[in-house]
């Protein structure tokens, strides 16, 4: 029997393991993650949002993937959104949706194309999670913020129980001139019965 993408969702991989994953999936991400209920999208942008970030202002949708999170922020009024994402099949499809100002392919690990202060908010839907970006990654998102800006994110609850990736939240909140501006557990793939925690940090 051939595996379904949820099979393995939450796993540890490696990157190229994970490029090869969405590569499959590509065609079929978006059906498959809407008949699931897929919801973080929608409570990402709207936390961003709620946190006080400015719609005028550009965002970088971070691990954009085939644009759902960019459809998101649209939805919630941000006009100004890039994005990024390793996977070149995923982000073809991102490309279809022409909501995005620009976007380009990422590499791993890197986000050379930014500087800090280059965009008042980062979204990283879904990205750094157990089978998809490293913990470390969390890291180098925090440090493209400059005073004022915003980062939201989602872990899931695979990810909230993985100590590597709670360590690297606990990193990013003591981070110096970095504070928690939102926290909010709730849907994330509701007819998978998973869930996701959605946090915006701050840098001040």
């Amino acid at each position: 029997m051939n595996k379904r993408p949820e099979d393995d969702l939450w796993t540890p991989r490696t990157v190229e393991e994970t490029q090869a994953i969405y590569r499959r999936w590509a065609k079929e991400y978006d059906s498959d993650v809407l008949n699931w209920g897929y919801a973080t999208p929608t409570r990402v942008a709207r936390a961003l949002r709620a946190a006080g970030a400015d719609v005028n202002q550009p965002i970088l949708d971070f691990g954009c993937g085939t644009g759902l999170s960019g459809q998101a922020l649209a939805a919630e009024g941000f006009n100004l959104v890039d994005g990024t994402d390793i996977s070149p099949e995923m982000l073809a499809k991102a490309k279809e949706r022409d909501l995005y100002r620009s976007i380009w392919l990422g590499q791993p690990g890197k986000c050379d194309e930014v500087r800090p202060g280059d965009y008042a908010g980062i979204v990283a839907t879904g990205v750094v999670s157990m089978g998809a970006a490293p913990p470390e990654t969390l890291a180098l998102l925090v440090s493209l913020l400059a005073p004022g800006n915003l980062l939201a994110f989602s872990y899931n609850d695979a990810t909230l129980a993985d100590s590597g990736y709670m360590a690297a939240l606990d990193s990013a909140c003591k981070t110096d001139g970095v504070a928690l501006a939102f926290e909010e557990h709730g849907p994330h793939l509701p007819e998978l019965k998973a869930e996701s925690t959605v946090y915006v940090l701050q840098r001040t």
